[in-house]
Formats: structure tokens, C-alpha cells, sequence
């Protein structure tokens, strides 16, 4: 998701950068092998203990080789191969910490590739290994979301079932993220309310799908509130599009109809600001701000100086 791919990979549990503090068993001792990517300690040697994380530990290894097999695994960079990988490792380490790390990966490279099917098949594996993952839960609530049709005989249930797993991604921030030591804490707080903004926006897609404007409305904009400095265009459009449902229901109430039209316009003229006029997203936010202009009487505003960012 756009909020969240600025943060460090090195922040994010699962990808591929991921640093992995890890316990190697070795002749009966314990030690700590590097992150990823570096080079194992040997047998007997002094390594620093890390300090302790802030929040949950990242996920360890046992052995020295299960740590070695993750590696090798986590190095894959095509989302199918990602996929073979985490399985393989999963059959060879059952019980590893280090299985949700790599259905991570595989889970984050079909999200680029927008395979929505994988992208909740790998989420759900997370989930199985760690139920309270917020990374997987808004991931698969997501994927539930978007591929529910009014025309489905559960779209209720699956509407209630993505609602939950979005609540509870926002129960579990602040105790399931597991974060490299060191990680800067405005990286760490940056992370976290990108996921917030995330989850109030999956809640607030679903209501408005629902036709729940006002509960919408409310999600929505604690979506915008949750990441001020980098609001997603969909939720700003969305929101006015909640404020105008509201504004048609206001028929009777024409003082009241007109003040939601007023504010409606408001998010509609910050979302064309946002988007670029030959993209669905851009053109379906200047539709909006043309038909609030036309309702609200307002003349059409100043041609921006510079182009837009998205």
C-alpha cells in the first residue's frame, strides 16, 4: 500500500531487507547469527547480545540451519518462487518462527504483481502461524473487501468478517510489529499510523459500500487524520462522496442539504489537487468536484501553477 511502501523496508516484517535476529543452536550454546545477508559468527564466538525491542521481538531461529535455509529462501524475488520457497521451508521447519517472514515476502511480492487471490492465500498462511499479524489481517481484509459483490448470498458475513480483522489489525499495532533494533522511532510511528490510515480506510470502503454514510464518513476521515501528511486519494474522494450521499438524503433539510454539498466540495476539489486528470481515480474525483460545483453554485477554482504529485 502506498502509505506504508515509504517506510524502510528494514521496518517491515517480511521483507525481503528484513533483518533477522536469530538464535543458532551450535554445540549446545546460544548465539545470535547476523541479520540476513551477513555472514553466520562461528562456532564459539562472542557476539553482542541486542538490546531488547520495543515491542514484539522479531521472529528467531533454532538451529543454525534452519536460519541458513531461511536465507537461502528469502532471497527469491518472483512472487511464485517466493511462494515454492515458504512452502518448502515450512515442510523442512514446521514449528519455525521464521515461516511468517517468508509468507510475508510472498504475500508483499503478490501485492505488487496484484494477485489478489495469492496475496489473501498467503496472508491467511501468516495468519495461521500469527493470528494477530496487522500486516496480513488488513492484507486478507483487504483482498475481501475488493472481491465482494452485492450480488454475493454472504457479502454480509464477508463484509462482517473484513471489518473484523481491520479492528483488530488496529488492536495489535502497537503489540505485534516487530522491529529491527535501532530503527529510528519517527520510522517506527510512521509505519504504525500508515497501518491505521489503512485499516479506518478498509472500514470506511466497506460502509460506504454498504451505504452506511455517516459511519463511513467517520472512518473515512480518521483514515485522512490517522496520516495527515500523505491522505491516499481514494479516501479523500470516497469522503466526499459519503458527505454528497448524505447531501441527496437532505432533500427535505435544504439549508442543511447545502452545507454538506459545501463540505463535500471541499474534499472533491482536494482530490482532484491530488490525482492527474487522465487517471480513473482523477477523473472520477473531477466528476465528483464538477457535479458539487453545479449543486453548491461555486465558480470553478484558480488552474493550479504546478502539476499534481499522483
Amino acid at each position: 500500500m502506498k502509505r506504508t511502501a515509504i517506510i524502510p523496508a528494514l521496518l517491515i516484517p517480511g521483507i525481503l531487507s528484513f533483518a533477522v535476529w536469530a538464535g543458532a543452536q551450535t554445540s549446545g550454546q546460544t548465539q545470535t547469527p547476523p541479520a540476513a545477508g551477513q555472514t553466520a559468527p562461528a562456532a564459539g564466538a562472542q557476539t553482542a547480545t541486542p538490546a531488547a525491542p520495543a515491542a514484539k521481538r522479531p521472529p528467531q531461529a533454532k538451529t543454525q540451519p534452519e536460519f541458513d535455509a531461511y536465507k537461502g529462501a528469502a532471497g527469491n524475488t518472483d512472487a511464485a518462487a517466493m511462494e515454492k520457497a515458504a512452502d518448502d521451508f515450512a515442510t523442512k521447519f514446521p514449528d519455525s518462527e521464521l515461516r511468517v517472514l517468508l509468507y510475508k515476502n510472498a504475500m508483499h511480492l503478490y501485492q505488487s504483481a496484484n494477485n489478489a487471490e495469492k496475496v489473501e492465500a498467503m496472508g491467511r498462511k501468516v495468519l495461521a502461524a500469527d493470528g494477530d499479524d496487522p500486516d496480513a489481517l488488513q492484507a486478507v481484509a483487504t483482498v475481501i473487501a475488493e472481491k465482494t459483490r452485492d450480488t454475493d448470498i454472504d457479502k454480509d458475513q464477508r463484509y462482517a468478517d473484513a471489518i473484523a480483522m481491520a479492528q483488530k489489525s488496529l488492536q495489535t499495532i502497537d503489540t505485534d510489529i516487530a522491529v529491527q533494533a535501532g530503527t529510528p522511532q519517527e520510522k517506527i510511528d510512521a509505519y504504525k499510523s500508515g497501518l491505521r490510515s489503512q485499516a479506518y480506510s478498509i472500514m470506511g470502503a466497506i460502509e460506504y459500500r454498504k451505504e452506511n454514510y455517516v459511519v463511513a464518513q467517520d472512518d473515512l476521515q480518521k483514515a485522512i487524520d490517522a496520516y495527515p501528511s500523505d491522505p491516499t486519494p481514494v479516501d479523500v474522494l470516497r469522503l466526499a462522496l459519503v458527505i454528497d450521499k448524505q447531501g441527496t438524503a437532505a432533500s427535505d433539510n435544504k439549508e442543511k442539504q447545502q452545507k454538506l454539498y459545501v463540505d463535500a466540495l471541499k474534499w472533491a476539489n482536494k482530490a482532484v489537487d491530488m490525482t492527474k486528470e487522465n487517471t480513473s481515480i482523477g477523473t472520477l474525483a473531477r466528476h465528483e468536484r464538477d457535479r458539487l460545483q453545479a449543486l453548491t453554485g461555486a465558480a470553478p477554482p484558480a488552474q493550479a501553477q504546478t502539476p499534481p504529485k499522483n
